[in-house]
């Protein structure tokens, strides 16, 4: 469906014709941070190592989409404003980034009461959680993450498709409909004579859940696809168990990852 036909609170939605006109972002300067809304969502439990996959995979959603990409400065190093949501007039205390790494700003206080008064219930016991706060070691990893996805989206023109109909033609959607696998967004990009495409298919796979999950595309069956060069020699000994069955067309992919294959 176009955006106009969809239903926005009574109203048809805002669409774009072309890729360019449209900005995709998943943090920006107001409201909280992507660490701290995580912060928010993901259970008290989660490990580090869970919160840095989790920023990775909302990152990859930008970074892999076609469209300008938006990145909030500091979200590469899991920047913090100790969940201040309106941050404009907390002055550097909340809004510092350590490009060091030893600091990301979680926990330096409950933020300013104007406009986090009512969220302080929920905030300060996450802001006492320890385990909560990101050390050296995490941002280390989120920031190498980051780079090699905007490695991949340089790595080939399919990333940044130039006009509305590039993107009708060229990318298409699996796992969808009745039988979709919950969880898990995937999608290729024809990549046939296509400056700069570099790849003759791209296949990017989002398994949001907290499990490994398999999808079988049967139209990938028979294509010889692999991992990405950029991940198959990448910081994240995770994402290189991401596997494809050229026979099935299954695509397999670890937990709370975005895995990237291509055809050569």
């Amino acid at each position: 469906k176009r955006g106009d036909e969809v239903d926005y609170y009574g109203q048809g939605a805002g669409y774009t014709l072309d890729p360019q006109e449209i900005i995709n972002y998943v943090d920006k300067h107001d409201n909280q941070t992507l660490y701290d809304i995580n912060g928010y969502r993901l259970p008290g439990s989660a490990t580090l190592a869970d919160r840095v996959r989790a920023q990775t995979l909302a990152v990859g959603f930008v970074a892999l989409a076609q469209g300008v990409p938006f990145f909030h400065g500091g979200m590469d190093i899991l920047r913090s404003k100790s969940y201040d949501r309106d941050s404009y007039n907390s002055g550097d205390h909340f809004n510092g980034i350590d490009w060091s790494l030893v600091s990301n700003n979680y926990g330096v206080g409950a933020p300013v009461a104007e406009k986090n008064q009512d969220n302080w219930g929920l905030i300060k016991p996450r802001l006492a959680n320890a385990a909560m706060k990101p050390d050296a070691s995490a941002a280390a990893a989120m920031h190498a993450a980051f780079k090699e996805l905007l490695a991949i989206r340089q790595s080939s023109t399919l990333f940044r498709l130039r006009t509305g109909d590039d993107v009708k033609t060229r990318v298409q959607f699996h796992n969808t409909g009745s039988t979709q696998v919950p969880g898990v967004l995937a999608y290729s990009v024809d990549g046939s004579d296509y400056d700069g495409a570099n790849f003759a298919r791209v296949v990017v796979v989002f398994n949001t859940d907290t499990a490994a999950q398999a999808i079988t595309v049967d139209a990938l069956a028979g294509m010889d696809l692999s991992l990405h060069p950029v991940q198959a020699n990448g910081s994240d000994a995770v994402v290189k168990t991401a596997a494809f069955n050229s026979v099935s067309g299954e695509l397999t992919v670890p937990a709370r990852t975005v895995a990237v294959f291509v055809e050569q």
